[in-house]
This record gives structure tokens, sequence and C-alpha cells, in this order.
């Protein structure tokens, strides 16, 4: 039965709610949370709810009818913004593409089996020193229709010796070159920006031949993630991916390619995250830019750039790995949302070693649930119309535009490189995120927010190390990690876990919801607490529960109104009794005997680092 559309209102009964109605009643919650005075305009409000990420690109707190969207065409189409391909992953999918890095050839290839058999896709393999050995190619892949499964070689400079072995044991196998799908994965500035180390290979000579005899294979990665690792904002991963191919496509025509065969040899590799819209308008602003550069170049209609999301390692975490299961749903998500054609997650045990079969099955159905239960590709571009997506990915386009003119202008990607216009405003943005992160404005889940002290990390066997000499590889739970690390080691040698006594003041409900602060806080690094069975106002026995616990540090846990009585006798009590530092968990202020604060911004690294040093933990 058909309704007329006429005979569905639906909110046509409802006055229709403005602007500058939302812009009062924010203000309202904003002055009841005092952040905003009596005297302030209600055009003022989304001026304070605005925030900007690591690229200033403002992100406003409401986008509406009226705003000014950009069009970002149909999908398929250029400028590809809403999808390389008409029809998405509607029909098949995106690529579901398992990493492997064992270098034992026999481990691997059980591995590579377990991984086809159960839904991947396609197989990415990391050779060389980081990895396998290029002459263990054929025994990994013994059993494997390579004319089924795409794979992608990752070797950097020892690409010299796996590229060759991959044209050999394609022509043993005897596949049909119109079969053969992946990537070579040769990468020299990626190579480059990893490493610092130059190296020369045949790469035009191979790139003729994908673009000649083999249909489906491809001879580049432009692997942004060398960027996203080191610290970079997405703007900042964008433009260098962006300057990064098209430094390989002067490259390509040079050497004799026509431009659309040019292009037709590159794949991106980018980082997802667990922002998932940053991580969604990222991967659609980086179509709209290689759309750009196809248009400058004289082929529009070439500009289709292939995509290859991978979860970051920055964010991954070696404590409490399990919520990196989290953090790769979201980024995975979010790669599919934003129309990436190959998508790889990460094991949540990754920062350990070598995953285990656990992890990599965890990896793998995490993407098999979001395409087949979740139904995450069944819609093209499901972000797109979104006021806020939109925005968000033509401004950061612009912010990474801005970002790969300058780096032309610096002579392109390699003379950026060996200059350090990379490295120094990578390190920059990376100061900007460390400050963030140690005040928890970037909260950890698992290491610097709910940390477990109690809990057992697997252990894995060590993977190879990665190579470097080039940009620095960073994660976003280092800081924490490693004094995690410090407080663990001296618990190990002297059986005693470095301790802070929480002296609590009055009642529980006056002290337990700060108490519950300075342990989570002290937790992060590896810290414990202990308190007195009952929380009271008299100095001599809060300094005496401290002496008996045997801590060196103390940390008052209370109300504003309790610390204006009692704070200052307490904190001189404990001083007596020996405590070598007397925090508050509270707001500054000025209390005698306080040596610092603890509160919600506090410069939690610093805290911590200052009190292992206080307990001895060398």
């Amino acid at each position: 039965m058909t309704v007329p559309s006429e005979t569905l209102p639906l909110a046509s009964d409802f006055p229709a709610a403005t602007r500058e109605q939302w812009q009062r009643l924010a203000l309202g919650v904003l002055r009841k949370a005092g952040l905003a005075g009596e005297d302030t305009p209600a055009d003022a409000v989304e001026d304070l709810l605005a925030h900007s990420g690591y690229d200033d690109v403002t992100l406003a707190p409401l986008y509406a009818g009226d705003d000014p969207t950009p069009m970002p065409g149909p999908p398929g189409l250029f400028p590809y913004t809403r999808g390389a391909r008409a029809a998405g992953a509607v029909t098949a999918g995106w690529d579901l593409r398992q990493r492997h890095a064992d270098p034992d050839p026999k481990v691997t290839a059980e591995a590579v089996v377990a991984d086809l058999e159960n839904g991947a896709t396609s197989l990415w393999l990391v050779l060389g020193d980081d990895g396998l050995p290029p002459a263990g190619l054929a025994a990994v892949l013994d059993g494997v229709y390579l004319d089924l499964a795409a794979v992608v070689l990752d070797a950097g400079a020892d690409a010299v010796e796996a590229v060759p072995e991959w044209f050999a044991l394609l022509n043993q196998r005897q596949v049909p070159p119109a079969e053969v799908r992946g990537n070579l994965g040769v990468d020299p500035l990626g190579w480059l920006a990893r490493t610092g180390q130059r190296w020369e290979g045949p790469v035009d000579e191979w790139a003729r031949t994908c673009a000649a005899d083999f249909p489906g294979l491809r001879a580049l990665t432009v692997d942004a993630t060398a960027f996203h690792d080191a610290g970079a904002s997405d703007a900042q991963e964008l433009g260098c991916a962006i300057a990064t191919g098209v430094a390989y496509l002067r490259d390509l025509t040079a050497a004799g390619l026509g431009v659309p065969a040019a292009f037709g040899q590159l794949e991106f590799r980018y980082a997802a995250t667990a922002d998932q819209f940053a991580t969604i308008a990222k991967l659609r602003a980086a179509r709209r830019l290689w759309a750009r550069v196809a248009q400058v170049s004289g082929v529009p209609e070439h500009g289709a750039q292939r995509q290859h999301a991978v979860t970051s390692t920055a964010m991954m975490t070696a404590r409490d790995p399990w919520v990196n299961m989290l953090r790769t749903t979201l980024a995975c998500f979010a790669a599919g949302v934003g129309g990436a054609d190959a998508v790889t997650v990460q094991p949540f045990d990754h920062c350990l070693g070598l995953p285990d079969g656990f992890a990599r099955r965890i990896a793998r159905n995490t993407q098999s649930l979001l395409l087949e239960e979740a139904n995450v590709g069944r819609v093209i571009d499901p972000a797109g119309g979104s006021w806020y997506v939109e925005r968000y990915t033509e401004e950061l386009a612009r912010a990474a535009w801005t970002w790969f003119t300058e780096i032309e202008r610096a002579g392109g990607m390699a003379a950026a490189l060996d200059s350090g216009l990379i490295a120094d405003r990578l390190a920059a943005t990376w100061q900007r995120r460390a400050d963030n992160l140690a005040h928890r404005r970037d909260p950890l889940t698992g290491v610097s927010e709910f940390p477990d002290l109690g809990e057992r990390v697997p252990t894995r066997p060590a993977a190879p190390a990665p190579s470097g000499g080039g940009l620095p590889r960073r994660r976003y739970a280092q800081a924490y990690e490693s004094l995690r690390d410090r407080a663990d080691a001296h618990a190990t040698v002297t059986q005693t876990r470095p301790t802070v006594f929480l002296a609590t003041l009055g009642p529980e409900a006056a002290h337990n919801a700060r108490a519950g602060f300075a342990a989570n806080l002290f937790g992060a690094g590896g810290i414990a607490t202990v308190r007195p069975p009952v929380g009271t106002d008299d100095p001599a026995r809060l300094a005496a529960e401290f002496t008996a616990s045997g801590a060196r540090v103390a940390c008052l846990c209370s109300a504003d109104r309790l610390y204006a009585q009692s704070a200052e006798a307490v904190a001189q009590a404990l001083i007596d009794a020996g405590a070598d530092r007397v925090w508050l968990a509270g707001k500054p202020a000025d209390h005698s005997g306080v040596h610092g604060y603890l509160y919600a911004g506090c410069d939690a690294v610093a805290v911590l680092e200052t009190t292992l040093d206080d307990l001895g933990v060398a």
C-alpha cells in the first residue's frame, strides 16, 4: 500500500527551531558550567564551543543548512571525494588485507592459509630485515592461488631482491598476467623517510613491466604511515603523501610512461585512527587532493586514488592491549565509511611482538563483522551530505594542499626530507600532541585513564626490529608506558610497588571522588596508592597512618571546604612524619606545606616523573 507523502507531515506540526534558539539554550548551559559570563552574548556561543585540532581546522559545534557546504560530486566521478568507484564497496566489500611479518616462512605460510580460508582477500607481506627473507616467498605462498589472492609486497631497499623473486614465482607458477593483482610495494621516498637512506633499483623498469603486462599489478606504494608514525597531523600526512605521489609521477613520466599509465601505478597507504570522523574526512580529502593533481596534469578522469587504510600503529598500546580491539574497530569502521579500497586491521597485540593466531583472527573478524553483519560496505559514502563531514573534508583538503605546496617550493619531497623541513614540522606537531597527552586532554583508556596495575600483559615472540635512522616512530602511549616500565622494574627488584599514601580527610562522601582521581592518576605511572581505613581530620592520626604505610609521598584528598580547615595542618604533620612530598588533589591554591596539586588538566607525566624520583625509583 502506497501512502501519499502529504499524509506524512513528520515534524511539520512542531514549530521550526532556529539557530538563535539553540544559541540561547547552549549559553544557559555554559553559564551554569562557569564557562560564560552573564554578559556573554548568545552569538558568542559557537566561538566558545568551537575547537581546532592539530591542523588548526576549526570544528564548529553546530552545522546547519545555511552553512556553506561544498558540492562533493557523485561517487565514481571527478573529484572522487565520494569514492573512486561508482558502486563503492557495495558489490564485493572492501579488500580485507592481512599483514604478515614473521621471519619464519613456515609459520607465515600457515598463517597465510588460515587468513585466506577465513575471509582475507589479499596479503601484505613484509620482506627483508623487517620481516620475511625474500627467498622465502615461494615457501610462504605455496598452495596460494596467485590468480585469486592479491599480494602486496613491502620490502624497502630489499625490493631489489624481492621483486625479481616475485616475478620469477609468477612465471614458475604460470599465472596468467591478466589475473595477477596487488602491488610491488616499491616506495623509495618512504624508505628515505623511515631510514634516512637512499636506495637504487630499476623502479622505472618494474613500472613499465606492470603497465604493459600486468594490468592488475601496481608498482609503487605511497606509504604515508611513515609520516603519521612520526607525529604528523592528518593534513601533514596527506600533504606528504601527495608530494610523494607527485615525485613518483615525475619520475615515471620522465622514464617514458604516459601520464595515465603513471597514475595507474600508484597506491596510497594511510593510517586510520579511532577518531572516526577525522579518518573519514582524511580519506575523502585524499581523493579530492589526488583528483586535483590529475586535473592539473590534464587527466582528471584518471584521478581516482587507490587507497589502502591500515589501523594506526601510533594509537596502539602495549598496556591493557585488549582495549586496542576497540580502537581498531573504530578505525576500521571509519576506513570503510571513508571509502578505503583495502583495509588492514592490526592485531591487538601488535606492540607486544609477533601476533598469535587468536589476535590475527580477531583482527580479521573485525572486518568480516563490519562487512557481513553491520553492512558498513552496503552504503556508498554514508557520510556524504553531512554538513559537518563535507566541511571537515574541504577544510582538511585545503590545509593539506597548503602543506603540499610548501614542500614543492622547498624542492620536492626528497629535498624537504634532506633539509629537515619535514622532520621539524612533524616534531612541532608531535610536541603539541605530547603536551595534550601529558595533560590527559587526549586520554588513553587503560594507560593514562583507568590503568590496571594488576594486569597480566600477554607475552609474544619478539618481532623484527623495524628499520630506523630517519623520521622517529612515536606512539601516543610511550611516555606513560615508559613510566609504567620503570615502576614495574622497581617492583620486580624490590618486591614492593612504588606507593603513595592518600591522606583522606573527612567522611567518605567528602574525599572519595578525589581519592579515586588521585589513584587513577598515580596508577598511570605504575604507582600504587594506600589510604587509611577511615577518613579523619586529625593530623596526628593521619601522620601515624602515613608512617605505618612505609610511603614517602602523600596526597591529600578531600573537599575544598575541608582543605580550608585542615590542609595546612595535615600537610605539616605529614612532612614532620617524613613525607618527601605532599600533593593535594584539587584546584591549585596557596596551602602552606603542599608541594603541588593534582587536578583535571594538570601535567600528569610531570607529576608521575616527580613522584617516581621522590620514591627513589631509578
